[in-house]
């Protein structure tokens, strides 16, 4: 097992989960180099394992994440105009990796989720969220721009949020990110886990290879033309019939068992 700086990688319910916990508590798990290259390296080794149902993102302490840690902004100061736009690939190709990870992303949100951490929400592909948790898009209060998370910010939120919440950098309550789509589920934060663990078991009653086709679908068939989405949904869906574990879900179905995804 790899070791990392800033981050804990655990495996649960027979290796089929990945807990990923961020750790630099201290700074509200703030991003800085190390934690940005801990995640890529992370997500990048966790995406070769096809037994994974999901991923879990955590933080440790009282916040998810603040966002970019104030003391590597200041050093951005000094840097040329390259060296600036190097720094900013580090977190864009982070932010594309999670986005693309072939299985579900489960955020667990507590505390605060500001800047880059309201990204981190962004490209998770459920997100559960402690009824108390405060969000901001707060970069426009220190003179730059949410520039690197806003393709996947307003992929969530859409263009009228974004516009209202890029420009005021206010925050904004679990409630407020509940109804403009941020994240899917708030609760008290006493019962946080307790969501987890429903939306947990619900992926692993779900089959592993058609888990992954359902994540591409919802991310790709909004944005293919008419003819094109024809074609590939109907190649997927023919597929998926014949494919082993589609035929073990049709066959445990009418034969009223669990599929055996579920016996392990």
């Amino acid at each position: 097992m790899q070791s990392y700086t800033y981050i804990s990688v655990e495996h649960s319910f027979q290796g089929r989960i990945a807990i990923i916990t961020m750790q630099r508590p201290e700074v509200h798990n703030a991003f800085n180099t190390q934690l940005i290259q801990d995640l890529q390296s992370a997500f990048t080794q966790l995406s070769q394992d096809n037994n994974l149902h999901a991923v879990v993102m955590a933080g440790e302490g009282k916040s998810f994440s603040a966002g970019a840690d104030i003391q590597m902004m200041q050093q951005a100061i000094t840097f040329s105009a390259y060296e600036n736009v190097q720094d900013a690939l580090r977190l864009a190709d982070l932010m594309q990796t999670i986005d693309t990870f072939p299985c579900p992303v489960v955020a667990r949100i507590h505390g605060t989720a500001m800047g880059g951490g309201v990204g981190l929400v962004a490209v998770c592909d459920i997100a559960l969220a402690a009824n108390n948790v405060r969000f901001a898009l707060s970069e426009v209060k220190l003179g730059i721009a949410p520039a690197v998370i806003s393709p996947y910010v307003l992929r969530k939120i859409g263009v009228s949020h974004a516009r209202a919440l890029f420009t005021t950098g206010e925050r904004f309550s679990a409630q407020r990110a509940y109804e403009i789509g941020l994240v899917h589920t708030i609760v008290p934060a006493e019962q946080l886990d307790e969501a987890l663990e429903h939306t947990i078991q619900e992926l692993l009653s779900s089959a592993p290879q058609a888990l992954r086709t359902c994540k591409i679908l919802a991310q790709q068939v909004g944005t293919m033309q008419s003819t094109e989405a024809l074609l590939y949904t109907t190649e997927t869906i023919a597929r998926l019939r014949t494919s082993a574990e589609g035929q073990e879900g049709l066959r445990a179905f009418l034969e009223k068992r669990q599929p055996s995804w579920q016996q392990d």
